[in-house]
């Protein structure tokens, strides 16, 4: 029997001691990459633009009128954050993803899960991403609203139509091509972030890569009401009745739309549920500053 003891103690020493090494292996690879993500981060001067549809750059009813909107300086990462750095996250923190389908498209698309790729999140787990990373640099960080996601793309608020160095989708040169048969579209996959050249604040694939979260709840009319300083957005949700989910927006199309659906100012309104489409990035305003910063 003392023997046998000895044996099980020793075994529960191994395992605590592989399990220890595994979290701190996940640790050191979190440190690092908090250090990276905060890296990208790109300031992003404020100013006053207007916001929405000027003419002719989206058929969408939700796009327009165009109105006044002054946003104060803020940060925005220059990239998507990708799969491998989204389960990072997940495998340091415990996290559980919020859609229980994720398993099952994880299955169903595992080449859509490879790491380089933009993450594919419902609107909660980008939300609880970036907040625990302002958790881990005393950062107040969240998704872009709208306004500052927009601004940001338009360079600024510049009148540039797509989010590319001088305003325009060029397949295969700002943005993947297109495949042309319906079949081989749903065969698309994003390209890694970084692929194509940014815009001219520095900022990747904020046409037609991802279509990305905001933090804003959705309603078509909201550009009728919205305020000029800041807005984030309706107060009140609009709720989608088969999930009983609040709507969402999502900015900038993705790997499957073609150009005229990825411009600056087209909106899409989705429940937060996980969608192989989508994609985000992180923010903070410029009065919430830190050293990693």
């Amino acid at each position: 029997h003392g023997a046998s003891m000895r044996y099980l103690v020793f075994s529960l020493l191994v395992v605590t001691s592989a399990l220890s090494g595994c979290s701190l292996y996940y640790e050191s690879q979190a440190k690092d990459m908090v250090q990276r993500q905060m890296d990208a981060m790109v300031f992003v001067e404020g100013g006053e633009f207007m916001m929405g549809n000027p003419g002719g750059w989206s058929v969408r009813s939700d796009t327009i009128p165009a109105h006044r909107v002054i946003v104060d300086d803020f940060y925005i990462q220059k990239y998507e954050v990708t799969q491998g750095d989204f389960e990072l996250f997940m495998d340091v923190t415990n996290y559980k993803h919020s859609n229980n389908s994720y398993e099952i498209l994880r299955e169903k698309h595992p080449e859509r899960f490879q790491p380089n790729l933009p993450a594919v999140v419902s609107w909660t787990d980008a939300s609880e991403f970036c907040r625990w990373l302002g958790s881990q640099t005393d950062t107040s960080i969240q998704l872009p609203t709208e306004a500052q996601w927009e601004y940001a793309a338009r360079s600024g608020g510049k009148m540039l139509r797509y989010a590319t160095e001088n305003g325009n989708a060029e397949e295969g040169i700002t943005m993947a091509p297109r495949p042309s048969q319906y079949r081989e579209q749903k065969k698309t996959l994003p390209k890694p972030p970084g692929t194509f050249p940014a815009n001219p604040l520095g900022l990747y694939d904020m046409s037609g890569n991802a279509a990305e979260w905001v933090s804003d709840y959705y309603r078509a009319d909201y550009y009728e009401r919205s305020p000029i300083n800041n807005p984030e957005g309706p107060e009140t949700p609009i709720i989608e009745s088969w999930s009983n989910e609040p709507f969402r927006v999502l900015r900038g199309g993705d790997f499957r739309d073609f150009s005229g659906n990825t411009t600056v100012t087209r909106r899409k309104a989705i429940e937060r549920a996980t969608n192989e489409s989508t994609g985000f990035r992180c923010s903070f305003s410029k009065s919430l500053t830190s050293e990693h910063a």
